[in-house]
């Protein structure tokens, strides 16, 4: 039987390049932290007929009719991510994480307000008050640095710096951090100061709920996650929060930035959360930091520095310029060439401009949705140091490919069948 005949019939030129990341995702070691495998049932929820159903609004307060199905999907993803976190509110409708971060700050903020989040060169994200973003537009925003000497936050700092500008909302929560964060602190640092606390764990989400990672739902006011990346869903957002600030994010979400929410996604999210509450999903939480940490061991034994020196999460912020004399965007469309896909990235106060940064991002969810374990993390690691000490040499580089894929067809990848190619 033809695969995806529907499509095929209809526009086979998409089709064929379906086809072709499904093959590009078996076939090499996908190393960005944000991106993941999901499941055949999280892939059947998006592709599902809700995507012809408009909802705008709330369960059972809408302006459409025939919301009969709609609504308890809706209920059911609310209600499992409320359970989930530990939270009073959870508002399920953003499309993505940037609207659903600016639909916080557009419930509780006012223009000129004064944020702080990590500067974006150190880890931060750009929503997160970064001066080419709407959040650096429209809010007085003064980012918080890592420590020079550690690399890591500096809670007393951080509390310095919010004690001299007085911000109404602190972000906690980062696209390019490696450690622990002390949600505990940031919740002190907001008390003493009168801000609001917000966290953003769309990184590291499913570390959370995999109980890898502490939880700060429970005590942040405000918060959001993607529901992608280490949770394994659809690509969406969730808002959680106190219910002091429930009404205001909602109204913020419809009809501040949004119209219908898209109720595929909505169902969704709802199967990758109760996928979250499995057994399964915590060892692979596990195993996620298990991987980060044995593949950061053996890219030091090669002489590459780690941003902090090392991780406890799931993902490894590393220094290629001085260490491996290349470049970060080299380096990653080296990688890339070898089977091992990665993003360039700026460290701690790099020299470099963003666009072509001193470093490579990287992150263990995808490999270890994957199952691999610590054996394959020495393999990929001896290969990233291979590629780095012979970007130039392409039959080298091909040779690693190839290598590389012999070792993706002994791991199957989730939602991906490889026989329907045939």
């Amino acid at each position: 039987m033809t695969y995806l005949p529907a499509l095929q019939k209809t526009d086979p030129e998409v089709r064929d390049l379906i086809v072709s990341e499904e093959k590009r995702e078996a076939d090499k070691i996908r190393l960005i932290p944000s991106e993941n495998y999901a499941s055949q049932a999280v892939m059947e929820a998006t592709g599902s007929i809700l995507t012809n159903k408009y909802s705008e609004g709330y369960p059972h307060k809408r302006y459409y009719e025939g919301q009969q199905v709609t609504d308890a999907i809706e209920d059911l993803a609310i209600d499992r991510a409320k359970e989930l976190f530990g939270v009073e509110h959870a508002n399920v409708q953003p499309y993505s994480g940037s609207p659903a971060n600016m639909a916080v700050y557009h419930a509780v903020l006012e223009h000129g307000d004064t944020i702080m989040g990590l500067a974006l060169p150190h880890g931060g994200h750009l929503t997160h008050g970064w001066k080419v973003n709407f959040s650096g537009k429209t809010y007085n925003s003064v980012p918080y640095e890592l420590d020079p000497e550690t690399e890591m936050l500096d809670y007393g700092k951080i509390l310095e710096k919010a004690r001299e500008v007085k911000p109404k909302l602190i972000v906690a929560g980062y696209t390019a951090y490696p450690r622990i964060i002390d949600w505990e602190k940031f919740r002190e640092i907001c008390d003493e100061v009168g801000a609001l606390f917000h966290a953003d764990t769309s990184h590291i989400t499913g570390l959370i709920v995999g109980g890898v990672h502490p939880n700060p739902f429970p005590i942040a006011d405000t918060g959001i996650t993607t529901t992608h990346k280490s949770l394994r869903g659809p690509r969406g957002a969730m808002i959680m929060s106190k219910a002091e600030h429930a009404q205001k994010i909602d109204k913020a979400i419809m009809p501040g930035l949004q119209g219908g929410p898209h109720n595929h996604t909505t169902a969704a999210i709802a199967v990758a959360l109760k996928e979250a509450k499995t057994p399964e999903f915590k060892t692979y939480a596990e195993q996620i930091v298990k991987n980060a940490k044995a593949l950061a061991e053996n890219m030091k034994s090669h002489g590459l520095r780690l941003v902090s020196g090392g991780t406890d999460n799931h993902l490894i912020l590393f220094e290629t310029q001085q260490s491996k004399g290349i470049s970060g965007r080299d380096a990653a469309k080296a990688l890339d060439k070898a089977g091992i896909v990665t993003n360039c990235n700026t460290v701690p106060f790099d020299p470099n401009p963003p666009f072509n940064p001193s470093g490579v991002r990287i992150g263990t969810p995808a490999i270890t949705s994957r199952g691999m374990k610590e054996d394959e993390m020495k393999k990929i690691g001896d290969w990233i140091n291979s590629v780095l000490e012979n970007h130039e040499d392409e039959t080298k580089l091909t040779g690693i490919a190839e290598d590389v894929k012999a070792l993706c067809d002994d791991f199957s990848c989730p939602g991906i069948n490889p026989g329907n190619w045939s």
